[in-house]
């Protein structure tokens, strides 16, 4: 049976436009089967690069229970800046553009290794309204999102899941204290980027939550210094 969308809007141009990246995403399972049985035959595992062609007309749009999270966490901390790894055709996006908008204050810096995407992610921004609150940044988010002056206040994880530890490094200097870190497609993540995130000596509290496939969030803290008493 499919199910309703729930969006955490009523804008007409948001939902517009997140009901046309859904029926977009009614093929990814299809792209998904190609994309896996090209790679399959090939000598050694795809780079991103090459991931990221095969699965390009893939939509692979947030869960509307995650997008509704992001929206939630977006308004109740209003960031000032919002960082996404792996914007892909904007679905997430919008969720996070409407929520700044509707602040009043902030910016969603995005990340796409597609160029494809990163125009398509544009397009759909720009029909809903929200572009001008958004910059999407394309290629390599290790080289693209290294330069962000911070404080970042929320960081969505939701590109190549191997990745997802190196990005996070990265920007990690750039995290505000108390941010708000929210890694999609928790089944599919490598066990060092969870054990990472869950090991408080790494400066995070963290835990699984049901929505969606499951998402691990995470709050940047402090550090405790070594040496330091409890």
């Amino acid at each position: 049976m499919t199910q309703a969308v729930f969006h955490a809007f009523t804008d007409p141009r948001i939902t517009a436009v997140l009901d046309d990246i859904a029926r977009d995403a009614r093929h990814d399972d299809d792209v998904m089967r190609r994309a896996y049985e090209t790679a399959a035959a090939w000598p050694a595992p795809p780079t991103p690069e090459e991931a990221a062609e095969l699965c390009a007309e893939a939509a692979l749009p947030v869960h509307p229970q995650v997008g509704t999270l992001l929206y939630q966490l977006v308004r109740g901390a209003r960031p000032q800046l919002v960082v996404e790894f792996g914007t892909s055709f904007g679905a997430s996006t919008l969720y996070l553009a409407a929520a700044v908008r509707d602040n009043g204050t902030g910016r969603v810096v995005g990340s796409e290794l597609h160029r494809g995407k990163a125009r398509r992610a544009g397009a759909h921004l720009e029909r809903a309204g929200l572009l001008d609150v958004v910059e999407i940044r394309t290629g390599d988010a290790r080289e693209e999102l290294s330069d962000l002056p911070g404080p970042i206040g929320l960081l969505l994880l939701d590109g190549w899941k191997e990745l997802y530890l190196p990005v996070l490094r990265v920007v990690e200097p750039a995290l505000a204290d108390g941010a708000l870190i929210v890694s999609d497609n928790l089944p599919m993540l490598p066990e060092e980027f969870v054990a990472y995130v869950r090991e408080p000596a790494n400066g995070y509290l963290s835990q699984r939550l049901p929505l969606g496939d499951g998402i691990e969030l995470s709050v940047r803290t402090r550090p405790r210094p070594t040496g330091e008493g409890a």
